[in-house]
């Protein structure tokens, strides 16, 4: 198995960890919180979703175009996310498509070796656009270990906490 091949198995690997957690969740724990100003569930999984096509919408447009909706706009004429004001249980979905897209971007990029666009010279992934995917796994798992202190501040019991952290099975297949 080649290096990029088992980024993207790794890649695989992340989302179905995310479905795992949505899966998990009760329509009630989308609006959990820390109490203290901090983000709700339903924002950490936006930002999640969000994350792939604020990247890819700067980096390579192209493949952030499926994820938006040409149809409305933001402040600065931008068009905006799919999924801005959709339900909190369509946010699986924009994971999904928000992960295909990303795929699509660094496999494209990678064969015609052409990197990202940089247009606030922040860097954007300048040693290989497979460090996107590599970002993007570690973002997700940051994110979701916020989630689960969230469920665990929301009063999820002992044994539903560690039925949550059944999906670290996936990362040792």
């Amino acid at each position: 198995m080649s290096d990029l091949d088992v980024l993207l198995e790794s890649f695989r690997r992340n989302a179905r960890v995310n479905q795992a957690v949505l899966t998990a969740l009760t329509p009630e724990d989308f609006a959990l919180s820390d109490g203290r100003g901090g983000w709700t569930i339903e924002r950490h999984l936006r930002h999640l979703a969000g994350f792939r096509v604020g990247w890819l919408w700067n980096m390579t447009p192209e493949h952030a175009r499926p994820l938006l909706d040409e149809t409305r706009r933001d402040a600065d004429g931008d068009p905006q996310w799919r999924w801005q004001d959709s339900p909190p249980a369509d946010l699986g979905e924009a994971l999904t498509a928000g992960d295909e897209a990303a795929v699509r971007a660094v496999q494209a990029h990678l064969a015609s070796g052409e990197p990202f666009a940089d247009p606030w010279n922040e860097g954007t992934y300048r040693s290989s656009p497979a460090h996107f995917l590599v970002h993007t796994i570690v973002h997700d798992s940051h994110h979701r270990g916020q989630i689960m202190a969230l469920l665990r501040l929301g009063g999820r019991s002992k044994e539903q906490m560690d039925a949550l952290e059944e999906h670290w099975a996936i990362w040792r297949e």
